[in-house]
């Protein structure tokens, strides 16, 4: 069974790498440019796995993780930071705000897959 990923990024150059990565490791990949098309896709759709860029336009990531994790549905769908913060705290600070993980940017392409990899058996194990 393949598992979903929501690729939550306004970027487009980002959104298409992750989107050729993932598909090339064998995932479904679904996308949303903004917090406003995830929170749409959410209403419908539960993936197995979002990946989050923190600096969205509108209403940031950090503020999406919340929204997404105080909803009864969505709650248990694990998240991944994607974002160019890198400074000492952040990761601390992604994490608190409901991030699973972290993937810093610019994307490493051959750290992803186990990240992400990671994240869904930490998520099935629970």
């Amino acid at each position: 069974m393949s598992h979903k990923i929501l690729v939550v990024e306004d970027n487009d150059r980002n959104r298409r790498l992750l989107k050729i990565l993932l598909k090339s490791n064998k995932y479904e990949v679904a996308e949303a440019a903004s917090g406003e098309e995830a929170m749409n896709y959410l209403s419908k759709e539960k993936p197995d796995l979002i990946l989050m860029d923190i600096q969205l336009p509108h209403i940031d990531g950090l503020e999406l993780t919340k929204r997404i994790k105080d909803e009864p549905e969505t709650k248990d769908i694990p998240i991944v930071a994607v974002t160019a913060y890198a400074m000492k705290g952040d990761r601390e600070r992604i994490l608190e705000a409901g991030c699973d993980d972290y993937i810093s940017k610019p994307i490493n392409t051959r750290e992803v897959p186990g990240i992400i990899a990671r994240t869904l058996q930490n998520n099935s194990d629970q």
